[in-house]
C-alpha cells in the first residue's frame, strides 16, 4: 500500500548538511525538498501535503527566526524544527515561544531529528484536516439562503419554531421548512450536531459572527 505524501523542507546554506539530511530523511520514506536560502524557500510553491520545516537559524539572507516570523504573519501553519551550530538560550527561548516544534544543535542526533520530524508531520496533518473541515463547513453555510442564515443561529440558541416565527415575522410552518433545509444543507445529524457547527462558525443567536 502506497504511503500518503509527506514532505520535509530543509533550509540550510551548507550543501553538505542538505545532502546528509536528504539522505537521512529519504531513508524513512519521506520526501525532501532542500533550499540554500530563506528567500528560495519562501518563494517556492508548496503542495498541501502534510509537512514540516527543518530550518537553519543562520542563513545568508534572512535568519531562521525571521523566516518563522514571516510564516506566522502569513498564517502558514508549518511546524518548524530549528537546527544550529551557534545556538544560545535567548535564541532558543524566542524560537520556542513563537511556536517552534524543536531546537536542535549541530551535529544533530539522527534519532532526535527523525522523531521531531514525525511529530511535526503528524501535527501538520491534523492542522490540514481541521482547515479542510472548516472550509467545508463554511461552504455549507454559504449555500444557505439569507433567511436560512437567520434561522440557523436562532435554532441553535434553543428557540422553538413558534418563537423563531415571532422573532422573524413569519409563520411557524415556514420556519419549520427553513429549519429542515438548514439541517439538510448543513448535513447535521441532530440538533446537537448543528449546535457544534454553529460554535465552529462563530455564530451568535442574532445571526452575526462573533468578534
Amino acid at each position: 500500500m502506497t504511503q500518503p505524501r509527506r514532505i520535509v523542507y530543509v533550509v540550510d546554506d551548507d550543501q553538505a548538511v542538505c545532502t546528509a539530511l536528504r539522505r537521512l530523511i529519504h531513508s524513512v520514506g519521506i520526501e525532501v525538498q532542500t533550499f540554500a536560502s530563506a528567500q528560495d524557500f519562501l518563494h517556492a510553491t508548496r503542495p498541501g501535503a502534510p509537512a514540516c520545516l527543518v530550518l537553519d537559524v543562520r542563513l545568508p539572507d534572512l535568519s531562521g527566526l525571521n523566516v518563522q516570523e514571516k510564516l506566522t504573519d502569513a498564517k502558514i501553519d508549518l511546524p518548524i524544527i530549528f537546527i544550529t551550530g551557534h545556538g544560545d538560550i535567548p535564541m532558543t527561548v524566542r524560537a520556542m515561544k513563537a511556536g517552534a516544534l524543536e531546537f536542535l544543535t549541530k551535529p544533530v542526533k539522527e534519532q532526535d531529528l527523525l522523531e521531531a520530524i514525525q511529530r511535526g508531520i503528524e501535527q501538520n496533518r491534523h492542522q490540514l484536516v481541521q482547515r479542510a473541515e472548516a472550509s467545508e463547513l463554511q461552504r455549507r453555510h454559504d449555500s444557505l439562503t439569507p433567511r436560512e442564515r437567520e434561522v440557523f443561529p436562532l435554532v441553535t440558541s434553543g428557540m422553538l419554531n413558534k418563537q423563531i416565527a415571532a422573532e422573524l415575522g413569519a409563520s411557524e410552518k415556514t420556519i419549520k421548512i427553513h429549519r429542515g433545509q438548514v439541517m439538510q444543507k448543513m448535513k447535521a445529524e441532530s440538533l446537537a450536531h448543528l449546535v457544534r457547527m454553529a460554535e465552529k462558525l462563530g455564530l451568535t443567536p442574532s445571526g452575526t459572527n462573533a468578534a
